[in-house]
């Protein structure tokens, strides 16, 4: 069986729903150490959007992805890579975004938010050559398996 970019993608997205389900679980005084400037992140303005804690978003958000990365790998199409692609695209920029707030606003670090923010940059980068062939490739639904 041969390993392809988008096997690693479906690990990395396993890692940071792991992350998130640890996040969403356990409170910051488990899993955060005092003096690591992690609960400085957790408890901040940024830790939730509408209201709702970020790592809920991270858990349903990377289980989707998942399933969607998994059902690409057992039968790839052009719809499930463009709707991966674009998820990584959308998440990298999102992850650069919290990796600035934690390093340049708050100057404190959560290493959870650190694993599953790296993890989406590495995702980006694996896919950046699909950028020149055009990320938002939808339309013919032609099985893609020999030429991914």
């Amino acid at each position: 069986m041969k390993i392809s970019k988008y096997h690693l993608i479906l690990a990395l997205f396993l890692i940071s729903l792991i992350s998130s389900i640890i996040l969403s679980v356990k409170p910051a005084s488990e899993i955060c150490d005092v003096s690591s400037g992690c609960e400085v992140v957790y408890y901040s303005a940024y830790s939730s959007f509408l209201g709702i804690q970020n790592s809920y978003y991270g858990t349903v958000i990377f289980a989707l992805l998942i399933i969607l990365t998994f059902t690409y790998l057992i039968n790839p199409t052009r719809n499930k890579k463009a709707a991966i692609n674009l998820s990584i695209l959308i998440g990298g920029l999102v992850a650069l975004y919290f990796l600035y707030i934690q390093s340049f606003v708050l100057k404190a670090y959560c290493q959870y938010c650190l694993i599953v923010d790296l993890s989406m940059v590495i995702a980006l980068i694996l896919i950046f050559p699909e950028l020149k062939k055009g990320l938002f490739d939808f339309g013919n639904e032609e099985n893609i398996a020999e030429r991914s």
